[in-house]
């Protein structure tokens, strides 16, 4: 079973463009799998792509808010973790 870590928490959505946007506590890499969970919230997807201030980056470092397209809504305060 793959493990999971805490990587941030859900601090915004977007619903019209289907964007959450991440406040990291740990790195989180594209290509790296997430989940994130929440009262309603529990999906897993890759992330494909991600931006800091609507640049794209590779990766995003703890302290740094970026931003994910999610495949499905998210609310605020939803955690995510990354599957190792």
């Amino acid at each position: 079973m793959a493990e999971e870590k805490l990587v941030g928490k859900i601090t915004h959505y977007f619903g019209g463009i289907g964007v959450g946007i991440i406040l990291l506590s740990e790195k989180l890499k594209v290509g790296d799998k997430i989940k994130i969970k929440g009262l309603q919230t529990e999906m897993e997807q890759n992330v494909d792509s991600m931006q800091i201030n609507r640049q794209d980056v590779s990766e995003g470092n703890p302290g740094q808010e970026i931003g994910v397209k999610v495949s499905g809504k998210v609310k605020e305060g939803d955690e995510v973790f990354k599957m190792e």
